[in-house]
């Protein structure tokens, strides 16, 4: 596949992301903050938040499953998961599967944002 191809697939690769809801404008700010310097920060940062998505699920479903279940604990962790969340819809366990699949969507966009070399704009879909 030529760069050019790939450049097309992941512009619409983005563009269903943005179109199903699972990006939004805060998404488009941290593309904005890439440069030459760090070419690659957004997808950091999104490396990061699902890095910390992951130990706040845990620490929850820990939490949860102890019985007596320790209500102000569970409750200062659900602060602190509120901080790490951007988007919440639904239960907690719909919540997780939405995760992961965010998760792998913005992991092939990015692998093939890397393969396709940097682009020219990063501006959100209309």
């Amino acid at each position: 596949m030529s760069n050019k191809q790939m450049q097309k697939r992941v512009a619409s690769m983005r563009e269903a992301l943005f179109k199903q809801g699972y990006l939004d404008e805060q998404f488009s700010m941290l593309e904005e903050l890439e440069d030459t310097e760090n070419p690659n920060f957004c997808e950091e940062i999104v490396t990061m938040f699902f890095r910390d998505y992951v130990r706040h699920i845990n620490d929850i479903d820990r939490a949860l499953a102890k019985n007596p279940i320790n209500f102000e604990k569970l409750e200062d962790l659900m602060h602190h998961f509120k901080g790490c969340c951007c988007r919440v819809r639904g239960t907690f366990e719909q919540l997780k599967k939405e995760s992961a699949t965010l998760k792998t969507k913005l992991e092939a966009y990015f692998q093939a944002a890397r393969q396709a070399g940097p682009s020219q704009t990063a501006d959100r879909p209309k």
